[in-house]
Formats: structure tokens, sequence, C-alpha cells
């Protein structure tokens, strides 16, 4: 229910940091980012509960949510999170953008030819593997307390492993950018987030791993229900990880970009 409720109410904070950014990019179309903001990856994840739910409906399991609980599901969604999410949008859009430390060329610079080591898929790839190894032990713990029904006292310890996810995100996502600018290419805001958000790939394969191999699945719709909340609960740590290095590498780009004094 907390999560239910704090979802739509979060939307204001959303929706003003999407237009923020939208608008200091050159965007002009505020409905367009309230839109995307709503629908983009909540309805990922409306369709991905409804679909396992429709699962759960035809196997007649009592592990599905009622009709009567999911249209207030719905309803807190359209009711709540489209007023406050256009709310947030709306005063973004009424702030001045934010200025860049520097004045930008408009005609964009001719990126030199990059290593191959340095190509976009590659560094995407190597760049996940440090966060996701600084959790990987207590991730082990969670699955298994998870899908084995076992009890997790230790809420204290998974504090301080997340804090320290964040930090070697952040300092990952910072270090593969300032090599992408030492080699002149300047194209740095998807893949900084990608770069970190990678992570999640090697957390579902991961779980598909323990969930197939550890487990034993061999019934073919246990296993699509698994699959299905393996894959929401890597689509929100995708954005969650890909949203930390982004915004640590936009801070870090602006920091070191305002130290330049132009006579």
């Amino acid at each position: 229910i907390g999560v239910v409720v704090t979802f739509p109410i979060m939307g204001i904070l959303a929706g003003y940091i999407a237009a923020r950014l939208f608008k200091m990019f050159g965007g002009t179309s505020g409905l367009k980012i309230w839109l995307m903001s709503v629908f983009l990856v909540p309805g990922i994840i409306f369709a991905l509960f409804f679909s396992s739910n429709i699962i759960l409906w035809s196997l007649k399991s009592s592990a599905g949510v009622s009709p009567g609980v999911f249209m207030e599901v719905v309803a807190i969604w359209f009711g709540t999170s489209l007023f406050l999410n256009g709310m947030g949008s709306w005063l973004g859009f009424k702030i001045s953008a934010i200025e860049h430390p520097l004045k930008i060329n408009q005609i964009p610079r001719q990126i030199p030819n990059q290593p191959w080591y340095s190509r976009s898929w590659l560094m995407t790839l190597v760049g996940g593997i440090l966060p996701l190894g600084v959790i990987f032990v207590e991730t082990y713990f969670v699955v298994s307390a998870v899908w084995l029904q076992r009890f997790y006292y230790l809420f204290g310890f998974l504090l301080l492993v997340f804090i320290l996810f964040l930090i070697a995100t952040a300092e990952t996502a910072i270090v593969m950018c300032y090599f992408q600018l030492t080699r002149e290419d300047y194209h740095w805001w998807w893949r900084s987030f990608l770069t970190t958000g990678s992570s999640a790939l090697y957390l579902f394969l991961y779980s598909i791993f323990y969930l197939f191999f550890r487990l034993g699945i061999d019934n073919f719709w246990s296993g699509l229900l698994a699959i299905h909340y393996i894959f929401l609960i890597s689509l929100v740590f995708f954005v969650l990880s890909g949203s930390v290095g982004f915004y640590s590498c936009f801070y870090f780009v602006r920091k070191i970009y305002g130290q330049i004094k132009i006579d």
C-alpha cells in the first residue's frame, strides 16, 4: 500500500525534474514530456502487472490481485499521478531553463575516430560490472529470501550496501565519462545512463540463472510469472542505476566546464 500511495505522490517531483531537463536541452513541448514521464516507465510496469494478473486469473490462483483492488490501483494512477505529474511539469516549464556554464557552439564539432575499446556497446557492458559487483553477495541473500521464502533481518546492512552501490555507480559513471571526454567525444548523455544502467542486465541474467538452475522450476506458467517479476525488478533497477549515473555525470561535466575561464 505504501508503494501504491508513494508512487503517484512522487509524480510531482518526476514531472518537475523531467521538465527542467527537457527545457535545458531545448525542448518546447510540455505536453510531450508530461505524457512520457507519466506513461513510459509506469506504462511498462502496469503492462507487466496486468499481464501477470491475467495469467493468475486464468489459473484461478489466489495470488492474483482481485479485480476490485486492480481497479483501485488504476484509479490511483490515473486520478492522482496524472494530475501531480502535470503539476510538476507545469512548474518545471514556468521556471527559467538551467543555464550552461559555457556558451555552446551552434555547429557540432567533428568527433575523431575512436579506438575499438571505446565503442559505446563495449563501454556500456563493462560499466555495469562494478556497480553490480558491489551488491552481488547481498543480491544472493535477497534473491534467496524472495524465492525460498526465507526471513531477512539484515536491513541495516542492506542500507549500507545500497549506499555503497550508489557511490560505486556514481564513480563508475564519472570515470567513464571522463575517459570519453578526453577522447573528444561529447555525446555523454545517453551513454552515462546506459553505462551504469547495464548493471540491470547482469542482475536479470543472474536472476534467470538462479531461477532455473538453483530452484529448478519446470512448470511453464510458474517460469513465465517468475520472468515477469524478474523483468519488473530489473527495469526498476535499470532506471535507478542509470539515473544515478546520468546525474553524477551531469554534475561532473557542469563542474569541470564551469571552472574554465574565458577572457
